[in-house]
């Protein structure tokens, strides 16, 4: 029969292997506590993580979990310094395939506080270990020595430590399946660190985000946070639109849509992803540059419509673990493009899988940061998928009538995301305030921003110029005379052809002047001779050619979409064209700086509004 020492998990690290991931301390406040303990979990398979909270997380803290618990033998061995089930023997740190480790986690927290762990692994008798780094004596506890809150039981002791060593307790449990760790009195011995602590609220708060991050990293798995005895958080493991319910509410679970995209090719980069320097060893080899890149990209997108005011709700996790990483963040961003209004941050959580060998978990004490050899590739994955994600998302803003109604937007257009037919069976019904286009669909009211609209279908149109099709011109009669400084000058005759592209015509007139002969004119509508400068001074300004076309684009299709006043003066037929046209746009439901372009208002609504039955 194989012996308890050759069956373990949980193994020793040669000394190679602890200099080269020792990256000192781990425990640094509760909420990496918490942390740990649900990388633990999670790498156990657990399918529901519990976690409970007294004050600050200083007073108590439990986290347990469903996964495949351990043996005695690894109970004991778990709490040892630079011990670990995560790596195999000659392993590699480099391309473990687990959410990362330290060989430390445990014991690291029971230096600092007094750790009690009751665990099975479905045998007919769990494992009860407690080692107390808060005794004065050195003395390791016995069941009964103080109040043994926590899964185990009193039952007899199996092995006790030391009393002269501080070695851990070890005694009989009784638990199912699974793993419980409960950790009191943290840094009571040393108040220093307690002291550097912010409040109690500040601390919980950091928890709970901590909690937030990995129940939307790990939306299969379910999760709850208590604190004082009441529930603040809880995600029912059922995918990730229910996780951001748990840890957002139904309006942006609602209004949101999910992101699963793979790109196999791109080249690797050689650079690393992390927001501080990875060590020389997670650089890749001169063979891994040029190689391929799968990247696998998903989670969920709340639409443009929920935003906040920080960047603090674009999640990122990286194989499993949620990190801090602003490369990342920054695509997820650009993929939003121009939908978002100005100053607002969207609602997303976005998690990215790539090869384990590509990745270092072990380049920052508190794995907030990953080592990503392939960056910018991996970023490119990540602002197409989000890119692509929400093209096809019906991004429609109900109105708000307060009628106790919940309803859920319905998805538009065909399954393969063509937009063509998004406005085929709507009809316009008449014109508000000389602005708003009235539209019925339906069983739904449908209000349409006409200059917004007009703005999203000019913009297309002249992003499309760039892909070779011709822009509608106008031409002015007689051409236009614009005085250009030295470096407007240059900028225009360096800037020729995307002018060109723009439908604007021009040729030189001498001491620093042109001509302006065509200016664009979009469904009709000229620009007025300003939009030149406008577009000259945008693609004069060093941004990066995408950010500046975007911008010249977004300001060039105003110039001539209908105002107020307008849309009044136009028939029924520009009516239906406009939103015929609207219904062809890839991205109809928001004009190019990010404001709505339509509203809609179901019968339901109206039906509670005036008390009536449907």
């Amino acid at each position: 029969m194989e012996s308890d020492e050759a069956a373990a998990r949980v193994r020793r690290l040669d000394p190679a292997t602890v200099d080269r991931i020792a990256a000192g301390e781990v425990v640094t406040r509760p909420a990496r506590v918490v942390a740990e303990l649900i990388d633990n979990a999670l790498d156990a398979g657990a399918s529901r993580v519990e976690i409970a909270v007294e004050g600050d997380g200083t007073d108590r803290i439990r986290v347990a979990d469903d996964g495949r618990g351990m043996s005695r033998t690894d109970a004991r061995r778990a709490v040892e310094r630079h011990a670990t089930s995560k790596l195999a023997p000659d392993g590699d740190p480099v391309g473990v395939e687990s959410l990362g480790f330290r060989g430390e986690a445990l014991a690291a927290i029971a230096d600092a506080a007094r750790l009690e762990l009751v665990t099975s692994d479905g045998g007919p008798v769990g494992t009860r270990v407690v080692v107390d780094g808060t005794a004065t004596t050195g003395r390791a506890l016995v069941p009964g020595d103080r109040d043994d809150r926590g899964d185990g039981g009193d039952g007899d002791v199996g092995d006790v430590g030391d009393s002269d060593s501080g070695d851990p307790t070890v005694a009989d449990a009784g638990r199912a399946r699974g793993t419980t760790v409960t950790v009191e009195d943290l840094f009571a011995t040393r108040p220093a660190r307690r002291e550097s602590l912010a409040g109690a609220a500040a601390e919980f708060a950091r928890l709970s985000r901590v909690v937030a991050d990995y129940a939307l990293a790990a939306p299969e798995v379910a999760f709850t946070l208590d604190h004082d005895g009441s529930t603040t958080l809880s995600t029912s493991g059922t995918g990730v639109t229910d996780a951001l319910l748990g840890v957002y509410d139904r309006e942006t679970a609602s209004r949101s849509t999910v992101l699963d995209a793979s790109v196999d090719g791109g080249t690797a980069s050689g650079e690393t992803a992390s927001d501080e320097t990875a060590p020389e060893e997670t650089a890749p080899d001169a063979t891994d540059v040029g190689e391929a890149v799968s990247v696998s990209v998903s989670g969920a997108l709340a639409y443009p419509s929920i935003t906040r005011a920080s960047r603090d709700h674009v999640r990122i996790a990286v194989n499993g673990r949620p990190v801090r990483n602003d490369r990342l963040a920054a695509a997820v961003r650009a993929g939003y493009g121009r939908l978002l209004p100005d100053g607002r941050e969207p609602v997303a959580a976005v998690a990215v899988s790539v090869p384990p060998e590509r990745v270092d978990p072990n380049v920052h004490p508190a794995k907030r940061e990953v080592g990503l050899r392939d960056r910018e590739a991996v970023a490119a994955a990540v602002e197409a998928a989000v890119g692509d994600a929400l093209t096809g998302a019906d991004l429609r803003r109900k109105a708000s009538v307060d009628t106790d109604l919940e309803s859920a937007l319905d998805p538009v257009g065909e399954a393969d995301g063509r937009r063509s037919a998004t406005f085929a069976d709507a009809e316009p019904i008449g014109v508000f305030r000389d602005l708003y286009l009235l539209v019925e669909a339906g069983d739904e009211l449908l209000v349409i921003d006409g200059h917004a609209a007009h703005e999203r279908v000019n913009y297309e149109r002249l992003a499309r110029a760039f892909d070779g099709d011709p822009v509608p011109t106008a031409a002015l009669d007689p051409p236009a005379t614009v005085s250009l400084s030295a470096p407007e000058a240059a900028a225009a005759e360096a800037h020729a052809a995307d002018l060109a592209a723009l439908g604007f015509e021009t040729e030189p007139f001498g001491g620093g002047t042109v001509r302006l002969r065509t200016v664009p004119a979009p469904f009709g509508r000229a620009a007025d001779a300003g939009a030149f400068r406008d577009a000259l001074a945008t693609l004069s300004t060093g941004e990066s050619p995408r950010d500046a076309r975007e911008a010249l684009l977004a300001d060039l299709a105003c110039h001539p979409s209908v105002k107020r006043g307008d849309l009044g003066d136009l028939d029924r037929d520009a009516h239906r064209s406009l939103l015929d046209r609207l219904g062809e746009c890839e991205r109809p439901y928001a004009c190019p700086h990010g404001r709505p372009t339509v509203l809609s208002v179901d019968e339901a609504t109206f039906a509670a509004g005036f008390e009536r039955d449907q």
